[in-house]
This record gives structure tokens, sequence and C-alpha cells, in this order.
């Protein structure tokens, strides 16, 4: 029996397939004989073979960039890597301010001591406040951003995406006392210009990376499951499908109404051919590829979404359980 790609366009063999036997017809029931639809047939014709090729990575017809971010539902966030004057501003303007700061600090500290050690004593907590506390506190309370990067639109983000909290905040500080302030920023610079998304070495250590927060947003229209899919995606094993191609199939159905028709074509097809290794079992017989992609990522969605609720309902019970006395000790509150 032949092991044909259902999603492969007509005329054109599948890498790693078996031809079928000469004389034989592998056409399902009702296809043309002048090389019509093959198995999954729906709203839009398949590619004819003698047209254009398609794009270099079948996983990635759209060419998106490989650093999207990849939520858990397959949402890309288009969270772009700060370019490096951005940032260089953005140090300037943090350090200018941090330093104001610390000179109020001084100059308040003037008036209350009376000897060079007490005026060493505020210099350092003065060092410190402008160094280490100011930064931390910063980008934990307001989740990456600071006056600086707020100025020029930017944000710390984790390298997932989301934001930071006090320990990377605490790091980058931390790191930042001897990259940023003894190096006068030369290492920060040295190291950002070597580094794909432009990361310091307190980011690489963090794990944090400076993003884009303005004009960087891609808004993608909520996915609906197809109701004849419905039953067969509740029963697909589709565990192992990988976040990046979910993030491209994603993206491509975002941008299907801007597409010229035959790259819309292209694009469905190589998607749905690449995503159908990781999904069994396969669709029913004559699914459109478009359907195809919508039910597979709404019911990896939704599996996602309900085993986090059951992890935070179970954590929440463990954790009522831990603040409960040992059983028959006598709770008198």
């Amino acid at each position: 029996m032949s092991t044909l790609n259902p999603f492969a366009a007509p005329g054109t063999a599948a890498a790693g397939t078996r031809s079928a036997p000469a004389g034989s017809d592998t056409r399902p029931a009702g296809a043309q004989a002048d090389g019509g639809p093959g198995r999954r047939t729906g709203s839009s014709p398949a590619p004819a073979a003698s047209g254009p090729s398609g794009p270099t990575d079948p996983t990635n017809p759209l060419g998106l960039p490989d650093d999207l971010i990849v939520t858990g539902e397959a949402v890309a966030l288009d969270v772009r890597p700060a370019m490096l004057l951005s940032r260089v501003g953005s140090g300037i303007i943090d350090i200018a301010t941090y330093g104001i700061v610390g000179l109020v600090f001084v100059l308040l500290g003037l008036q209350l001591t009376t000897n060079e050690a007490q005026l060493s004593v505020v210099v350092v907590v003065a060092m410190a406040l402008v160094m280490l506390i100011l930064p931390t506190t910063v980008e934990t309370l307001t989740r990456g951003v600071s006056v600086g990067k707020f100025a020029t639109g930017i944000r710390i983000v984790r390298d997932d995406g989301g934001p930071v909290r006090f320990r990377q905040a605490f790091v980058r500080a931390l790191v930042g006392t001897v990259e940023v302030w003894v190096t006068f920023g030369s290492a920060a610079v040295i190291t950002s210009l070597v580094n794909r998304r432009g990361k310091r070495l307190g980011d690489l250590l963090a794990g944090t990376y400076a993003a884009r927060v303005r004009g960087s947003e891609m808004p993608l229209q909520p996915l609906l499951m197809p109701p004849d899919l419905e039953r067969w995606a509740q029963q697909a094993d589709i565990r192992r499908l990988p976040d990046q191609l979910a993030v491209h199939a994603r993206v491509f159905l975002s941008r299907t109404g801007t597409l010229q028709p035959q790259a819309r074509v292209q694009a469905a097809y190589a998607l749905a051919a690449a995503v159908e290794p990781y999904v069994a079992p396969p669709a029913p017989w004559g699914t459109n590829p478009e359907r195809f992609l919508a039910a597979v990522l709404v019911a990896r969605r939704d599996r996602e979404y309900t085993t986090a609720v059951r992890r935070q309902e179970r954590e929440l019970f463990e954790a009522e359980r831990m603040r409960e006395l040992p059983y028959g000790i006598t709770d008198y509150a």
C-alpha cells in the first residue's frame, strides 16, 4: 500500500514515500483524472505542480523570524530585541536619573554627618542605592521598565517573553555594577554587539533581554474549532507538535486575508504537510488544510489550558493540606 503525503500538492512526490505499483490507481473515489485535488480538498484548490516553487523552508512559508516568542497556546509574541542605540540611550537616561537621586541623597547626608567616617558611610550607601537598590526596585515594580526604557520604548523581558521578577532584576543590577559602572558601559556594549538578541552579561546570567514594546505587537484573532473536526481533534494525539511549527501555523492563519490566493494555497499545503506527521490519527478524508491547522491549534490550546488549570487546583489543594494540623491534633483557633 502506498504512503503518499496527503497534503502534498498534486503531481509532486513527498519525500520518503513509496511509489504505488505500476498500473494501480491511488486516486480516491471522485478524483479527476486530469490531476484534480488530492486526498485533502477544500474551498481552495491545490497549487499546480508547474506553478512557482514553494518557500525554501516549508515549515515557515511566511518567512517569520526564528526568535519569535511562543506562548503555551502557540501565540506569537513579536517582542523583537531592541536596537543597540535604543539600549545605549536608555542606559544614559537611567544613569543620569539614578545619579541625580544619589547626589540628592549625598547632599542630604552632608547635613546630618559630623565627621569623615559618617560621610564615607553616606557615600557607600549612595553608591549601593544608585547601582543596585534603585535599578532592582524599579525593574521589579514596573516589570522591566525604567525611566530610560520608557523614554526609548523598550522593556526588559524574560527569554520566554514574560515579565521580569525580583531575581532577574537583582542579577542584572548586580552584574551591572561592574559591567556598566566600572567599565563605563564598554563591556555591555561589546557583549550586546556579539549577541544575537543584543544581550549584555547581566541579561545572559538572568535569562532576559531588552525588547521593543512600541509598534511590536502582533494582534491575532482567536481561533475557533471547526465543527466538523471537533470530535476528531478531541481524540487526536498532538503532544509532539513543536512550538515553532505551531506558531508558524498560527501566524499564517491570522494573515490568510492578506495573502495572494496562490501563495495562500501553497502556504496552507506546506504547513499542513509539515504538521501532519506530528498528529495521529490523521484528519478525516477531504479536510481542508487551513481547517486542519485550526483544529490542531485549538485542540492544543485547550488541552494546555486545561492542564494549567488542573495544576493550579492541585497546588492550591496541596497548599491547603500543608496548612492543616496533623491528624488528631485539635485546632483551637
